[in-house]
Formats: structure tokens, sequence, C-alpha cells
């Protein structure tokens, strides 16, 4: 005789024993479902529809300021001064450049050394102890300059000053609109003392008299000849490392040394005859 089929409260006690040594401890819903068999006709939820991600505005580059009024003024002032002296009482009048009433806490600082000389030096602009005295490399950076210079034989052969004649705020590096506004004085100091040559020291000196877009440590060494705004004058220029760059790095003392060198030797030249 057939053993007896389970009844159907064995198989549901069976079952629940077998989730129970599972770790199943709960329902999830009262009624049975299905799920594999509703998988079947229940349509596949629909994916989320693809948003592209917000692209944000870039930097809004801020408005070029006007500076030809400054400059036209500059221009007349510069082109009224015969000698040195006179330049230097125009550019103290000169009231069109803003870093007279941001930066400086003295009046403007010119230049030191001969009028006559045969070279000029013209650095980025005038720092604490510049403005202090009103002259131009004064302070760290000007006495290391004027050591260089003594032993490369150029003492006393070189009229020292800078793209512009007012300390910027913090000593930061001077703007290319506030050297515009002073280029007309500086052009006509060259014109002034005609010297042999240019020593263009650091990056914004040499940018700003080059119209060059490089890097000092990619201009310095090399010979440039500038060019004055009409085209009536031109002067070979070398741009070398500017002396508050080689306090900081020691170690580059040597390649600016190797440009004085060069300039020096040219310098001295004696002129091939006409």
């Amino acid at each position: 005789m057939p053993p007896a089929a389970p009844s159907d409260a064995l198989i549901a006690e069976s079952l629940l024993a077998f989730w129970a040594e599972a770790g199943v401890d709960g329902m999830l819903l009262d009624e049975p479902f299905d799920r594999i068999e509703a998988g079947k006709i229940l349509p596949p939820k629909p994916a989320p529809p693809l948003v592209a991600p917000a692209v944000r505005p870039g930097p809004v580059a801020s408005p070029q300021p006007d500076v030809s009024a400054a400059i036209a003024q500059a221009q007349a002032l510069a082109a009224q001064a015969q000698d040195m002296d006179a330049l230097a009482a125009a550019i103290a009048a000169f009231e069109g450049c803003p870093l007279r009433f941001e930066g400086a806490a003295s009046k403007a600082v010119c230049w030191r050394g001969e009028p006559s000389a045969p070279l000029m030096v013209i650095g980025e602009g005038p720092g604490a102890e510049e403005d202090s005295q009103g002259l131009p490399f004064v302070g760290r950076a000007g006495k290391l300059l004027d050591r260089m210079l003594g032993a490369a034989g150029l003492t006393g052969r070189a009229l020292i000053t800078n793209t512009v004649f007012w300390r910027p705020p913090g000593n930061r590096t001077p703007s290319p609109h506030e050297q515009l506004i002073c280029a007309p004085f500086l052009e006509r100091a060259i014109a002034l003392t005609q010297p042999r040559m240019l020593l263009l020291v650091g990056g914004a000196s040499a940018k700003s008299l080059l119209k060059k877009d490089e890097g000092i440590l990619s201009l310095r060494g090399r010979w440039f000849e500038w060019r004055s705004s009409d085209g009536a004058l031109e002067l070979p220029a070398m741009p070398t490392l500017h002396p508050a760059f080689l306090l900081r790095q020691p170690g580059a003392k040597k390649r600016a040394w190797s440009d004085l060198l060069t300039l020096a030797e040219r310098l001295d030249r004696p002129d091939r005859p006409a």
C-alpha cells in the first residue's frame, strides 16, 4: 500500500522550518507574488532621459581701460622737455598714471646715474626703498645690480631707470597699461641721453620695450633691436634677469653675469669705420 501524501499543513510547516533555518523571519507581502511571471508581461521601466550637464559660463574678461587720453597727455609733456631736468619736472607734474595715487607714498622715482652714460638700464618699477628715497634701484636688488655693474667694468657708465615712475601697490609688477602711459617719458629720456645700448632688467621691462610675449628665461642673453614709436631711433637691447630674482635664486647669477659680460664686450668694441 503506497504511503499517504503529506498534507498541506505538513508541507507548509516544512517550508517554514526551511526558511527559518535560512534566516528568513518576515514576509514582504501578505499575498504571494510571482515576480518572474509578472516580468514576462510588464513592460520594462523606461530609462531616465539623458540630461546634458550644465555648462558653467567662463570668466568674463574685464574691460580694458581706455588710456589713450593719458598717453596723449604724456606724449605732449614729454615732447616739450628739452633736457633731463625738464623731463623729470614733467614726470613729477603728470597725473595721468594711476600709480601716482595708488602705491606711491612720495614723489616720482625717475633715474640715477650719468645722463651721458653709454648704457641705459631699465627695470620694472620702484619698490618701497626706491619710493622712500626717490631713486631707482637703491634697495637690496639695487645694491646687487651696482656690484654686478662694477664687476663688469660698468660703474659710472649706466643711467638707471624703470618702465614706470611710481611704486605699484604691494610692489606688484606694473601692468602693461601703466607701462604704456609712462612709455612716452621713457622714450623721451632715451632720445635725450642717446645711449649706445639698453639693458632690460626683468621680464616686465623686456616684454614692454621689445613687444614680446616670451618669458625672461627665454629672452635673456639675446640681442634685440629696440625701436622708438616713430621709428627714428634704434638701439641694441639685451634682456637679463632681475636682481630681485637673483636674490631668490642665487644659482641664476651665473647666467646674469654672462649677459653682462656679453653686453660689456659689445659696448667696448670699437666702432667700425664708416
